[in-house]
């Protein structure tokens, strides 16, 4: 007898529908065909023990099971429960009239519990495209994937449930969550405010502008002086996430396995903060089976690197791609696939090795040199990508000593909320540019032109840093964000010369 139940592989961040075909006829012999993993293989000794220890039976017969399309790689545990279902199916054990309709997926313990997988929302997404009833995966994933509407989900904790619910209708209901209440509930919930940092004015006003455009930055400074506590702050300020963004950041997050059993759906920006000893693959993605690495899974949100020189150089440098295209191409004998990179990046570093070169109290021990080259380990070309260079100098005591009383996060997202509404008005024929930081030369043309005083001071400051023609691109980016937050239509030379001052590491006399 011949029986279908439906599955779903994932691949990138986005899944696709997996045909399981299973055959049960005369004979003795167990084959599962369709290019599956040793994981799936495996299902097969899973099985066995679930079935005899939920009083149902394995098949004594010849079986056959394929897992369609089969040129497509089948990976992971999460193919049990389909797999079982159709075997009782296919054996007469349970009334397949349902199993059509409905997608599933399931690790199976060998007590017949289910197991939480990864991917449980993309997976539900092309459930509905496909034009399933609904979807029935573990109790522990339903949330995730009730987010999607216009499909039923059920959330099942052991396999006797699901058999009781296709045969009858019995055992599981619909699980229900409102879409609008999951993405407004912490919309504007945030653990750091800016109005805790002390002092730090100019770094400040750095970080509203790369907020409001979108602009990578990269902060330099001595130990102490308040790097990581700016960046850690700078989520609080950018604009809250669309439904559409917290949907994509969320998918990210499932098929990486990384989403809380009791969320549904990721409504903060996200803010990821490697450690310096991350891989190439770690960074960008990778593995025999490609996975989202640290710069997917900052989409839509802030990519920290603390201190930057210590990165590993190949590391940095395969981040330079993925920063100007906003998306990772991973490719592999037998697959490629592409992960969304779109973050900002907000990089730290010391000035040198004993961290206090131009300090203004503490003497630097580095040797003649050791700056010049400890700021090298830092190529040309990524640097070019920083669209801010911000050198972040020790707060007086005076200063700490004082009560807080600068702006919170709440004044400052309002002006950037502002200068993003500006750009999403500009770019609304584009599909692609969202911010400032996302134009392309063409669109620097049609709406970033320069009067006179701008061309020749931009010019001049072309020549004395040496700037090269991304820098050049850079500079004018940056000058447009900062007319969108003072509500100016034209780029004037003093938002320029504002600009030129937040490329400090291009200068030749850096350092030396």
């Amino acid at each position: 007898m011949l029986v279908k139940t439906y599955g779903s592989a994932i691949y990138g961040i986005d899944a696709m529908i997996i045909t399981i075909e299973v055959n049960v006829g005369q004979g003795s012999k167990f084959f599962l065909v369709g290019l599956p993993d040793n994981a799936v293989k495996e299902s097969h000794e899973r099985i066995i023990a679930a079935l005899s220890n939920v009083g149902k039976k394995f098949p004594k017969r010849r079986v056959v099971i394929n897992m369609a399309p089969a040129d497509i790689r089948k990976e992971g545990s999460a193919y049990d429960l389909p797999i079982a279902l159709g075997l009782l199916a296919a054996s007469g054990q349970l009334n397949e009239a349902h199993l059509h309709e409905y997608l599933i997926m399931g690790e199976l313990s060998l007590d017949g519990s289910i197991k939480p997988i990864k991917g449980t929302l993309p997976i539900a997404l092309v459930a509905k495209e496909s034009g399933f009833k609904g979807v029935i995966i573990p109790l522990e994933n339903a949330a995730e994937a009730a987010i999607v509407e216009g499909i039923e989900v059920y959330g099942a904790s052991h396999m006797l449930e699901v058999c009781d619910f296709l045969e009858n209708g019995e055992g599981l209901q619909p699980i229900l969550v409102s879409q609008e209440e999951a993405f407004l509930g912490k919309l504007n919930h945030f653990d750091f405010d800016f109005v805790d940092v002390k002092g730090q004015e100019n770094i400040k006003r750095a970080m509203e502008i790369s907020a409001a455009g979108g602009h990578n930055v990269i902060m330099i400074g001595p130990p102490g002086s308040g790097k990581t506590m700016l960046a850690k702050r700078i989520g609080s300020i950018l604009p809250p996430l669309s439904l559409e963004e917290a949907i994509e950041t969320t998918k990210i997050h499932s098929v990486a396995g990384l989403l809380h059993s009791d969320k549904s759906l990721i409504t903060i920006r996200p803010f990821r903060s490697p450690h310096h000893t991350i891989s190439d693959a770690g960074l960008v993605g990778g593995g025999t089976f490609p996975q989202p690495g640290e710069i997917s899974l900052a989409q839509n949100g802030v990519l920290f690197l603390d201190e930057l020189p210590e990165f590993k150089r190949t590391v940095l440098e395969v981040m330079r791609q993925p920063m100007e295209d906003r998306v990772v191409t991973i490719s592999r004998a037998r697959i490629t696939v592409d992960f969304p990179a779109s973050f900002m990046l907000i990089a730290a570093m010391n000035p040198c090795p004993c961290g206090y070169y131009n300090h203004p109290t503490r003497a630097c021990t580095c040797s003649p040199g050791a700056v010049k080259k400890y700021l090298n380990r830092i190529s040309g070309p990524l640097l070019d990508r920083i669209d801010l260079h911000v050198e972040v100098v020790p707060v007086p005591f005076k200063d700490l000593a004082e009560v807080p009383s600068g702006e919170t996060s709440a004044d400052v997202r309002r002006r950037v909320i502002l200068a993003r509404k500006i750009q999403e008005n500009r770019f609304k024929s584009q599909e692609k540019v969202h911010n400032n930081a996302q134009m392309s030369h063409r669109d620097l043309q049609k709406y970033c032109s320069l009067d006179e005083v701008s061309r020749s001071l931009l010019k001049t400051a072309m020549e004395r840093l040496s700037l090269s023609a991304r820098a050049y691109d850079r500079i004018i980016k940056v000058s447009r964000t900062i007319a969108d937050l003072e509500g100016s239509e034209n780029i004037s030379s003093e938002y320029l010369a504002e600009a030129i001052q937040y490329r400090s590491l291009d200068r030749e006399s850096w350092g030396d």
